[in-house]
C-alpha cells in the first residue's frame, strides 16, 4: 500500500559490497517494503541478481556478467521498472546508503556532498574492506540519480555518544590522536533499531531503559545502551575487536601480532588474512554456520564443541562486562542471523547468570517467530528477548527524516 499525499516518500536503501549489492525500497508513510534484492558476485562471468517485488508479480533472477557496480545498480533499476518502481520515478525521495565507517565527525545520517565523500575517502585506512565498496555505490546512484539526494547513514554512528574512557586505547594520546586510533564500533543502525524496539516490547520510552544489545551473525557484536544511548560496544578501531565471530577472532593479545611475525614469519598481510578471515569459529572447527556446528556438537564433534563453549564464554564475558558497566540492566536483547535463530545460543549465553537477574523459559526459547518477544519467564528481574534487527528500516526511516526536515 502507498500512500496519496504528492509528496515523494519512497527510499530506496543500498548497502553496497566489494562484489555485491543488497538493496530495498520503502515507502516512508507506512514503512511498507515495496521490492528488495540482491545483486552478488559482481565482475565475475556467473554475477546474479535476485529481485523480489513484494506489490505483486513474481521474484525473479537474472545469472550472467555484471561488470561494476555501475552494471549492477543499472539492472537494479531496470527490474525496480518493471514493477513500475523504477528509480525516475517522482515518489522517490532519497537513496540512503550504508556507510560502515563515519569516524567521530558523523554522528548522525548526513546528506552526501563532495565534502563528506572526500572525509569517507579519509577513512579508507581504518576501513579498507568496506568504506571503498560504499563509496563505489554512492557514486554510481549518484551518477544515475545526481538530482536526488543521497544519504549516508553510517555504521559508527551509534556508538559516537561513547565517553571518552570507553572510547579510548590505553596507549600514547598523540600517537591514538595523529592516527585516529580509538574504538568506534560498528552494527550501529542494528544497535539503535533493536534497542528502541525492546523498549517498546517492554511498553517503555527508550530513555527508561538499560539494554544491553547482542547482534549475532556471521559479524558478532555487543552493546551496552543506557537510556537510548551507547555507552559502551565490543568492536573498536575495526570490526575485529570483540566477540568470537563466524571467521574474526574478537579479542586477541596483540602480542599474537609480533610472535607470528617473528616466530612463523607471517607478513602483516598474512596475519590480517588470518585473524579476520580464517579464525573465529571456521578457524576454531572448520564452520561458521552456528546450525552446522550445533548438529556436529550434537553428534559428539569435540572440535565443534570447543568452538561452541569458547563462543559462549566470550559472549558470557561481555553480557557480565556491559551488567557493570551499566549497574542496572532492563534487558538483554538477542538480534541478527544467529541471535534471531539459534535457540541453543540464547540458553548457553545466559545459563548460570541466574544471580544476574537472567534465565530463559525453554519453551518460549524454542518458539520461532519473526515478530520481537520475550523468552525469559515471568519472575526474571531482567527481561530476555529476541528482536529481529531491520537495518534497512532503520536507514530509511533515518535518511527520509533527514530529507524531510530540510536538513
Amino acid at each position: 500500500m502507498t500512500s496519496t499525499d504528492p509528496t515523494p516518500s519512497r527510499v530506496l536503501v543500498l548497502n553496497s559490497g566489494s562484489s555485491s549489492v543488497k538493496y530495498q525500497l520503502l515507502d516512508m508513510a507506512d514503512s511498507a517494503r515495496l521490492a528488495v534484492g540482491l545483486v552478488e558476485r559482481i565482475g565475475e562471468e556467473t554475477s546474479r541478481l535476485v529481485h523480489t517485488p513484494l506489490t505483486g508479480g513474481d521474484k525473479r533472477e537474472l545469472t550472467g556478467p555484471i561488470a561494476d557496480h555501475a552494471a549492477a545498480l543499472k539492472a537494479v533499476s531496470e527490474e525496480l521498472a518493471k514493477d513500475g518502481l523504477g528509480l525516475d520515478s517522482p515518489e522517490l525521495a532519497a537513496i540512503g546508503h550504508r556507510v560502515v565507517h563515519g569516524g567521530l565527525r558523523f554522528s548522525a545520517p548526513t546528506i552526501i556532498t563532495e565534502e563528506v565523500m572526500a572525509e569517507i575517502e579519509r577513512l579508507v585506512p581504518v576501513a579498507p574492506l568496506h568504506n571503498p565498496a560504499n563509496i563505489t555505490g554512492i557514486r554510481t546512484a549518484q551518477s544515475l540519480r545526481p538530482d536526488l539526494p543521497q544519504v549516508a547513514v553510517f555504521d559508527t554512528a551509534f556508538h559516537t555518544t561513547m565517553p571518552e574512557h570507553a572510547a579510548r586505547y590505553a596507549i600514547d594520546v598523540e600517537t591514538a590522536d595523529a592516527h585516529r586510533i580509538r574504538r568506534y564500533g560498528f552494527h550501529g543502525t542494528s544497535h539503535a533499531y533493536v534497542s528502541r524496539e525492546t523498549a517498546k516490547l517492554l511498553g517503555k520510552d527508550p530513555s527508561e531503559v538499560n539494554v544491553i544489545v547482542l547482534h549475532l551473525g556471521n559479524g558478532a557484536s555487543a552493546s551496552a545502551v543506557r537510556g537510548g544511548v551507547c555507552v559502551d560496544t565490543s568492536m573498536g578501531l575495526t570490526p575485529l575487536e570483540g566477540l568470537v565471530m563466524g571467521t574474526r577472532s574478537g579479542d586477541v593479545d596483540p602480542a599474537v601480532i609480533f610472535h607470528l611475525e617473528r616466530v612463523a614469519g607471517m607478513s602483516t598481510d598474512e596475519i590480517d588474512t588470518l585473524l579476520n578471515k580464517k579464525s573465529g569459529l571456521v578457524g576454531l572447527c572448520g564452520d561458521n554456520d552456528m546450525r552446522e556446528i550445533r548438529r556436529r556438537v550434537d553428534e559428539g564433534d569435540r572440535r565443534a564443541a570447543l568452538a561452541f563453549d569458547i563462543y559462549i564464554h566470550r559472549l558470557k564475558k561481555y553480557i557480565g562486562a556491559y551488567y557493570a558497566v551499566l549497574g542496572k540492566v532492563d534487558a538483554v536483547a538477542f538480534t541478527a542471523g544467529v541471535g534471531e535463530n539459534a535457540a541453543p545460543v540464547r540458553e548457553a549465553a545466559v545459563l548460570g547468570l541466574e544471580e544476574l537477574g537472567l534465565a530463559v523459559d525453554g519453551e518460549l526459547n524454542a518458539v520461532r517467530s519473526d515478530a520481537p518477544r520475550l523468552i525469559s519467564p515471568e519472575y526474571a528481574r531482567v527481561a530476555v528477548a529476541v528482536v529481529p534487527t531491520d537495518e534497512e528500516l532503520e536507514i530509511a526511516t533515518q535518511a527520509y527524516a533527514l530529507v524531510r526536515s530540510g536538513a
